[in-house]
């Protein structure tokens, strides 16, 4: 049969628009959902949610969104991996440590640069720096910023951790432990962290603000290859969230009382050491990861053959980043 005339030019558009996308980008089926984390340490996130910015955008395509609440990096790495989720909330550093271990994942977006952990005790404990914590017991959630942050801690005392008792609770459960005495001292993350301080009185006896790594929010490398449109998507609704917040910050503040059910005045000094300025991926973040990484192989925690420097330029994705005033 010879294609007439219409036939032959609705063909030409077609391939026209394929051809606009690259070889890598033409799109894949799109999925019946997308899913998706959210997380009280991921203000900008849980705001997202709240907001239904995402599902606005995905309607017209008839995709869903689900949420899947993750407590700590360790937890949202672990669903990326088993494919649980798509797009998951984690620190820097635990996602280069995940990524070097085998977990396929791209940082995408910086949803913020907190200072969320510090080495927290009770304030009668007698513990006041890092070398303190020699023979003691310390709660921390493994695979996560805290963690790292706690290697790091213990290394400038010239001790590992090896040194301390580490007991391994998820973060609300850490908080927990020091509270009942079952612990010494915990690895801390906010907003957990700062109902500590307010509520119990607990001490932040060691803070390095610089040591915190990026809050970043990582993607399936399978479904950022399948699926560049829907990434480009969602780091659209997380930049309409993002200014929103910035906007009305007591309403980011709602939602996050909300979603912890903590005060307003642990939220508020939670939101005080989170900045929600930065989210395009670039040199900041390699450089603030590619110090947590030396540091964890100095520790012996990366393994000395691994080029790290090359690992986090592989985790690292800048083609997504969000067009400035978008």
């Amino acid at each position: 049969m010879i294609p007439n005339r219409r036939s032959l030019l609705a063909a030409g558009l077609a391939l026209a628009c394929l051809g606009s996308l690259s070889p890598r980008e033409a799109r894949a089926e799109d999925p019946k959902e997308v899913r998706l984390d959210w997380a009280t340490y991921n203000p900008v996130g849980l705001l997202l949610k709240e907001k239904g910015f995402l599902e606005e955008a995905l309607a017209p395509r008839g995709i869903k969104v689900r949420w899947v609440q993750s407590l700590g990096s360790n937890k949202a790495l672990e669903f990326l991996n088993a494919g649980a989720i798509d797009f998951g909330s984690a620190a820097g550093a635990a996602a280069l440590v995940a990524r070097i271990n085998g977990n396929p994942i791209k940082a995408i977006y910086a949803y913020s640069r907190p200072e969320w952990t510090a080495l927290v005790t009770r304030k009668d404990s007698g513990i006041a720096k890092p070398a303190d914590l020699k023979g003691k017991r310390v709660a921390v959630t493994r695979g996560t910023d805290p963690h790292i942050f706690l290697i790091r801690a213990l290394q400038s005392a010239g001790l590992t951790e090896r040194d301390a008792k580490l007991v391994l609770l998820q973060h609300p459960d850490g908080r927990t432990a020091l509270d009942r005495g079952d612990v010494d001292a915990w690895a801390g993350l906010d907003p957990m962290m700062a109902a500590a301080e307010i509520e119990n009185g607990d001490v932040l006896f060691y803070r390095d603000a610089a040591a915190n790594t990026w809050g970043l929010l990582d993607v399936r490398e399978e479904f950022a290859t399948a699926h560049p449109d829907l990434v480009r998507t969602v780091i659209a609704a997380y930049e309409r969230a993002r200014a929103y917040a910035l906007a009305n910050p007591q309403a980011l503040a709602a939602s996050l009382v909300a979603a912890t059910k903590l005060p307003e005045p642990v939220i508020a000094r939670q939101l005080e050491r989170t900045d929600l300025s930065q989210p395009a991926i670039g040199a900041a973040q390699a450089q603030s990861i590619k110090a947590a990484g030396t540091a964890l192989q100095q520790a012996g925690v990366i393994p000395a053959g691994i080029d790290v420097a090359a690992a986090v330029e592989g985790l690292l994705d800048a083609r997504f980043n969000p067009v400035a005033g978008q």
